[in-house]
């Protein structure tokens, strides 16, 4: 049995293939699953070295769905032929491009009968990334108002979906013209009584139109919660756009931090994914003057500590049950084959392509 892992070759992560192997006898609470589907997300290198987890061989391929094969002795939520879905530990040895792999059954939710593995596999990280962003530290209510940048990528979109649920006016920001009109689809429109987006600002056109367009839009109050991912620590000229490659458009769309700070409402949230972050004495008493608060986005912590384990399961059903009913509705993304695994995984690490699922027959 082969699987992806991931090797550091100088200052370069490199993806290889490589053969793995299970045991004969499953520990008393592991479930062996035939793996259908597996989602790519960029592997965090710092981080597994900061957690003391850093191999020779990264496995590669976390967020998996698949079907019981065999259960432990001492399994009790789960029996052969059951659909699961689940994100392997940060400490788990198997590759999630495997065709078979081992995993506690603690990490593990049922899968509605109703969604594909792909796209299951596809949204399950984004969806935990949403619900620790907007519940966990902005601790959303109903009424407030939430700007997310970038609403038109795969987490961007489960942000807008989860906090429209909750009665929340949500506020966008689109990196392209593509984009744009992707996300105009969700602002109101005749016969739709809950729009999912009052209003699209187009960054892409001038960056510098964000804070007065939330300002506008706001009355002057500033909005209650901020998701980015990531931000400008710095005054940055725009590139010329026939000149500037991708990652440097991109990186000019985001917004300042200061512009963030500005934009903050009484009493604001400010989630940030930017790793980072350095908030100068200016920027803190800005800060206190509006009582707002800056939290860290990382998901992976659920996968770290064993105190939050209930609530991290919580999660990963409810967005089972979201999915299923149609709350959540993730942009569906084209299942590649195993064999190109390896290299889409690279471009996934590149961020070229934010999010790949791969489809193991």
């Amino acid at each position: 049995m082969k699987g992806l892992f991931g090797q550091i070759t100088g200052s370069e992560l490199k993806f290889v293939t490589q053969e793995t192997s299970l045991p004969e006898v499953l520990d008393s609470h592991d479930v062996r699953i035939h793996v259908k589907a597996c989602g790519l997300s960029p592997v965090d290198v710092t981080f597994l070295e900061e957690m003391g987890l850093q191999r020779d061989a990264i496995p590669v391929g976390r967020e998996v769905a698949g079907i019981v094969q065999r259960v432990g002795p001492k399994v009790t939520f789960f029996q052969p032929d059951d659909e699961v879905v689940g994100i392997l530990p940060l400490d788990s040895v198997c590759s999630g491009l495997s065709d078979v792999i081992d995993i506690n059954e603690q990490y593990l939710v049922s899968k509605p009968e109703k969604l594909s593995c792909t796209s299951v596999a596809g949204a399950l990280e984004d969806g935990l990334r949403a619900y620790s962003a907007l519940h966990t530290h902005a601790r959303m209510a109903a009424g407030q108002t939430l700007l997310v940048v970038d609403g038109a990528s795969s987490f961007g979109l489960m942000c807008i979906q989860l906090a429209s649920y909750h009665g929340v006016k949500v506020l966008t920001t689109s990196h392209s013209e593509e984009q744009h009109a992707f996300l105009e689809q969700l602002r109101p429109r005749v016969g739709v009584q809950e729009p999912l987006v009052v209003r699209v600002i187009p960054v892409y056109k001038n960056p510098s139109e964000l804070l007065p367009a939330i300002m506008e839009e706001t009355g002057g109050l500033g909005v209650d919660i901020v998701v980015d991912q990531g931000v400008s620590l710095q005054e940055k000229e725009q590139p010329e756009t026939d000149k500037a490659d991708e990652g440097e458009e991109e990186a000019t769309f985001l917004p300042h931090k200061h512009d963030i700070i500005g934009m903050l409402a009484v009493g604001g949230h400010w989630v940030t994914s930017q790793q980072d972050m350095q908030l100068d004495p200016p920027d803190s008493r800005l800060m206190f003057l509006k009582s707002a608060s800056v939290s860290f986005l990382n998901p992976q912590v659920w996968l770290a500590s064993s105190s939050q384990q209930g609530r991290y399961l919580h999660i990963l059903r409810d967005i089972m049950e979201k999915m299923s009913s149609g709350v959540l509705r993730p942009q569906p993304e084209e299942a590649v084959p195993l064999q190109e695994a390896a290299a889409t995984m690279e471009d996934v690490q590149l961020q070229h392509k934010k999010k790949a699922v791969v489809e193991i027959s």
